[in-house]
């Protein structure tokens, strides 16, 4: 089964914010964290959605950011859908992040939402940086339901200057597979720590390398390439991966 778009004429449409969707598929939702929290999300659900993303954003952008947009249009047109969802601390327009126990809580009700709005399609949860550790650290403290794998879209192993693995051991409680997708240029990962930790993880971790990129997916003008060929690189690498587990039937 091949889910790039490569070639493919795709019919966008904008709701009343600017965002694109495929087929108008965009869908706003407000998601109950608990008695005193809630948040905004976006379904993108193509009507030949295979499987569903359960993206959260990183640290310091929320999921209205041009690479989260990016991503979840690039998946609707690969017939992927997405959920993308704020943390409290964006929703209210802080530049700090919550207490990990309510970032876990937003990514369970946001996992909980995505079920209850596609209960038929196979779910895969991650996300960009902060969002993707969150993801991990919710899924190793007790497996979110319905999840079939997870995807880190930069998965940030370390402050940048200081490296270490530390944020990165409770990995190994977690029993369903993991695709990694890391620059060559990531301060926040450096490789030669990302692929002994992938290979310590096993069959169940796999790692995709993109070359020249740094942790936002940017590639400097005399690499040759372009943040367009990198983002398609990257999505298409990840619909591969995603399409693995549903023909597997993970």
């Amino acid at each position: 089964m091949n889910g790039s778009a490569t070639g493919k004429q795709v019919q966008l449409s904008f709701d009343r914010c600017g965002r694109c969707c495929k087929d108008g598929s965009m869908k706003r939702l407000t998601i109950e964290v608990d008695a005193a929290h809630r948040v905004s999300a976006l379904l993108d659900l193509p009507v030949s959605a295979r499987a569903l993303y359960v993206l959260a954003h990183g640290a310091g952008a929320g999921m209205g950011h041009p690479f989260m947009q990016a991503v979840a249009i690039g998946l609707a047109e690969r017939n992927i859908a997405s959920l993308r969802y704020q943390f409290p601390y964006m929703e209210r327009h802080s530049r700090r992040p919550d207490a990990p126990a309510l970032c876990h809580a937003t990514v369970r009700a946001a996992v909980d939402t995505a079920t209850r709005q596609a209960p038929t399609l196979p779910l895969v949860a991650g996300g960009k940086s902060f969002g993707g550790r969150m993801t991990s650290q919710t899924q190793a403290d007790q497996a979110l339901p319905g999840v079939h794998g997870l995807a880190f879209l930069g998965f940030p192993l370390h402050p940048p200057g200081s490296p270490g693995s530390e944020r990165a051991e409770h990995l190994a409680q977690i029993a369903v597979p993991m695709l990694f997708l890391q620059g060559t240029r990531d301060e926040l990962a450096e490789l030669a720590l990302v692929r002994p930790l992938v290979g310590q993880l096993g069959e169940r971790a796999a790692l995709h390398v993109l070359q020249d990129a740094d942790h936002s997916f940017h590639v400097p003008a005399r690499s040759g390439r372009t943040d367009a060929q990198v983002m398609t690189e990257l999505l298409d690498t990840l619909v591969d991966w995603v399409e693995h587990l549903v023909l597997a039937g993970t």
